[in-house]
């Protein structure tokens, strides 16, 4: 029996006000950035109207599903992306890409069916009571878990989107019971990479790390083996960065010194920090900013939507938004915090981490904090794909919020 009023609990009305109402914000600024234009662009307000709705039916459904049924489909769904992100290598569309199948006028990303499949079978393994994550051997599953769409994501290639399954790794296994140590000894590496552009701040990183590992009370049997593992990272970083696609070179080369590049990749960003901040205090007025409307920014309405709500809203309306995504997201860890499934309280806070690793990218490149990466704002950005996956992600979270009681 799909309903049953004697376990299911009442849903989070704060989260799904919350929810709610980034949507009706989003279609009032999608509007705001496509009127007026061609005939194919205007009707982006109507495409994404029919997905909200879309949306909605998609949301009850699984929302009404028992928890189990996303615990015994994980498997299945997790292969069933796997090979559809392989196919869309062969079969896909896109200008000079392959990330989407293109179906007459519609088009889908299997990138984002992954998303949420592979958020389940990570789940499901870190949930299984068997695993030790003191074992080197679980915790390497797992990242082979997320590693596989990862790669076949990169190869598209679609980087942004492939850092979102890199994301909900540590969270997700954290809550499962990995120790705080053992997080920092797997994101060592990362902070290694990220300073070994230079001897002077792969120095200082690699002295953090080891300090960290001395204080920590760790013997030679740790320290060791991570300082080689960390001095190996440092010395094939080159490597890497060879290996990356030119214009991925040039997003992060643009990210460092964005103004000595006006009118290269640095430009949106420009136009969007200019627009966001024209908008002051209380904002120009729905339909009434200049940088919107005299189309100075492009992908206003999908990439940087952000920067026409800080324009056209100013302030007063990011904070508003912000308010909205912090009170979705602090719900969501309500629920995983008090749901006696552990699966469903890991799905959680894996929805949860996805989510916000959208919006603080997608915020961050649009004021020139960090690098432009694609990754749409959810709820807010134009987009069937992308709209579908947040809100099917906020019906797992309402999901396991109303069957918080359940064991599974």
């Amino acid at each position: 029996m799909l309903w049953d009023k004697d376990d299911l609990k009442k849903a989070d009305i704060v989260l799904l006000i919350a929810f709610s109402g980034l949507l009706v914000i989003g279609l009032l600024i999608i509007y705001s950035a496509t009127h007026g234009e061609n005939l194919d662009i205007n009707q982006n307000f109507s495409k994404q109207a029919v997905w909200i709705l879309i949306g909605w039916l998609l949301l009850a459904l699984v929302t009404m599903l028992p928890f189990k049924v996303y615990h015994e489909m994980a498997f299945p769904a997790y292969i069933f992306s796997i090979l559809l992100l392989i196919a869309v290598l062969f079969w896909g569309s896109g200008a000079g890409v392959k990330r989407w199948f293109a179906f007459g006028p519609f088009r889908f990303q299997p990138a984002e069916i992954a998303k949420i499949a592979t958020l389940l079978f990570l789940a499901k393994y870190a949930a299984d009571s068997k695993r030790n994550f003191k074992s080197f051997r679980d915790i390497a599953v797992a990242f082979a878990i997320v590693g596989l769409p990862t790669l076949l994501i990169m190869k598209q290639p679609d980087l942004g989107t492939a850092l979102v399954f890199v994301a909900m790794v540590l969270p997700i296994l954290f809550w499962a019971g990995l120790s705080l140590f053992t997080v920092f000894l797997l994101i060592a590496p990362i902070i290694t990479l990220a300073s070994a552009f230079t001897f002077f701040s792969f120095f200082i990183a690699m002295v953090f790390i080891i300090g960290v590992m001395v204080v920590s009370g760790r013997g030679p049997k740790v320290i060791i083996p991570n300082f080689i593992l960390n001095i190996g990272v440092g010395i094939v970083t080159p490597i890497l960065w060879n290996q990356l696609h030119n214009y991925q070179k040039s997003r992060i080369l643009t990210f460092i010194g964005l103004e000595q590049d006006p009118r290269g990749l640095g430009y949106q960003v420009l136009q969007s920090k200019v627009a966001i901040g024209s908008g002051g205090m209380w904002g120009k007025g729905w339909m009434e900013g200049t940088q919107t409307q005299l189309r100075f920014l492009p992908e206003q309405h999908t990439d940087f939507i952000f920067s026409v709500l800080g324009e056209e809203f100013g302030f007063l309306g990011v904070l508003i938004v912000l308010v909205l995504f912090f009170l979705l997201l602090w719900r969501a860890l309500n629920i995983a915090q008090s749901s006696k499934n552990v699966f469903a309280s890991l799905v959680v806070i894996g929805a949860s981490t996805i989510i916000a690793f959208h919006v603080i990218v997608n915020t961050g490149m649009t004021v020139g904090i960090m690098p432009v990466t694609g990754l749409p704002l959810p709820f807010l950005s134009y987009g069937g794909s992308s709209l579908l996956t947040s809100t099917l992600l906020v019906g797992l979270i309402l999901n396991a919020g109303r069957r918080r009681f359940q064991y599974l």
